[in-house]
Parts: structure tokens; sequence; C-alpha cells
């Protein structure tokens, strides 16, 4: 795959955002899961650029998404320590290896597409699936206690900030259903705004991290924020006219294709 650099600000790289952000703001679906195989498949990016690329614009958009649900108070920060706990040394982990072996080696171009093929899946399955999924586990482990809730919130942590580090994807659908079958209790908008304030430290770790590696394209960065930014606002205002299952089974549907497509690339 040929990767490309030096790209100026561009209709196409605005409107994909545009379209990514209606999607995130009608669904709650992850930006990740969708403009990272996007870039890959669509404009033909290198993974790594891709995934680099798309982690510090998801630290961008989150960061206005903690400041709201923050000025809501419907963040549990202890949740989100406990998970950053887990995360951050994952996170730092997959840096060091990745730097070790060189970001444009072939085994990490390889595992990069691997792991976000699979968290396409698990993605996909957790949308299409997530009540049934919650369902299942809450009916046969219904109370998890508080220690061993502690223990699993940062084994969750630590297998997101692998997940995220390496393919951008998984914060927002996987963490959101761990967090509900852990915390039961907790309502869904403090679920919710937790992992996405955990989403941001995370994201932005391993962003820079990435930025360290050469791996940032900034021109394109810019111009998806500049498509997304609208396109989010726009899609949670149209979100209560829209029809959310049949939106999230279509998409749902395309992150399996997609997470398909990636594995047998």
């Amino acid at each position: 795959m040929t990767i490309i650099e030096n790209v100026g600000i561009a209709p196409g790289y605005t409107i994909s955002g545009l379209l990514v952000g209606l999607a995130v703001g009608m669904t709650g679906v992850g930006g990740g899961s969708l403009m990272t195989p996007l870039l890959v498949l669509v404009f033909g990016f290198h993974p790594s650029t891709a995934v680099g690329t798309d982690l510090l614009f998801a630290a961008a958009t989150k960061t206005v998404g903690t400041t709201i649900h923050s000025a809501g108070k419907t963040v549990d920060w202890v949740i989100v320590r406990r998970l950053a706990i887990g995360s951050v040394p994952a996170t730092l982990l997959c840096l060091l290896g990745i730097g070790y072996f060189g970001i444009n080696s072939q085994g990490v171009t390889t595992a990069i597409t691997a792991v976000l093929g699979v968290a396409l899946l698990l993605s996909a399955s957790s949308l299409l699936f997530k009540e049934r999924i919650v369902h299942a586990i809450s009916r046969r482990y219904p109370n998890f206690g508080e220690d061993r809730s502690v223990r699993l919130t940062i084994a969750i942590g630590f297998v997101l900030g692998i997940l995220v580090s390496l393919s951008s994807v998984g914060a927002g659908a996987l963490g959101t259903v761990a967090l509900i079958v852990l915390y039961p209790r907790l309502p869904i908008v403090r679920i919710v705004g937790s992992d996405i304030a955990h989403a941001v430290p995370l994201t932005l770790l391993a962003g820079l991290g990435h930025w360290y590696l050469g791996t940032i394209n900034f021109a394109l960065l810019v111009s998806l924020l500049a498509g997304s930014v609208p396109g989010i606002i726009l899609g949670s205002l149209a979100a209560r006219y829209a029809p959310d299952k049949a939106l999230k089974l279509i998409l749902g549907g395309i992150l399996f294709l997609v997470g398909l497509k990636m594995l047998v690339k």
C-alpha cells in the first residue's frame, strides 16, 4: 500500500469528517470505527498514518464531549482512574513495541491491520448484540463485587489500551458494554460520560506517541475536524428524529464487513 504524504486540506476529507460526525452524533458509534477503515480502504492511507491521525482526531473531539459531561456531573472519575491504571501502561508498552520494530515495518503494519480488523468485528458485535451480551453476562454474573469490579475494570482498561493504540478503535463501543456489565446500578449517562472521559487521556497519549513516531498527517487532521465538528452537532440534533435501530443495524453490518475485509487483505 502506498503511503500518501504531504496532503493539503481537501474537500474530500472534510466531507468524510462531516459524514462520520453525523453518524457519531446520531448513533453514538465511535468515530474511529468508521474513520480509520475509511482512511485505509477508501483514501489509501498507510494503516499507521490512519491510526495515528485518528487518535489525535478522537482526542480533540472527545475532549469536547468530556467537558460537556463533566459540567453535567455525569463522569465517574473513580471509574476513569481505574480504567487509566490499566490503559496507560498498555499504551506505553504498545508504543515502545511499535518504536522498537519500526512503525513502517511489515510486522507492525500486519499487526495494526489485524488488530484493526478484530476491533471492528468486536465493535460490530457490541453494536448489533449489546443488549443480548449484557443480559447474558449479567444473568450469569449478577454481582461481581467491589474488589472484583476494580480488578476487572483495570483489566478492561489494559485491553482497551492495546486495541486503541494499535487500531484507534474500541474505546467507545467495547468500553461502554464492559462498564454496563461491571456497574449495572450506574445510570447509563454516567457510563457513557466516564467512557468518553477515559478515552481522552488514552487517545491523547497514544496519539502523541504516534506523533513522535511520525505517523500524524496534520493537514488531514485539520480537514477531518473541520467537517466532523459541525457533523457531530448536526447529528446530535437530528438523533431524536433518526431511526436509531435501523441505523445501528446498518452500521453494525458495515463494520462487520469492513472488519472481515481488513483481516483477509
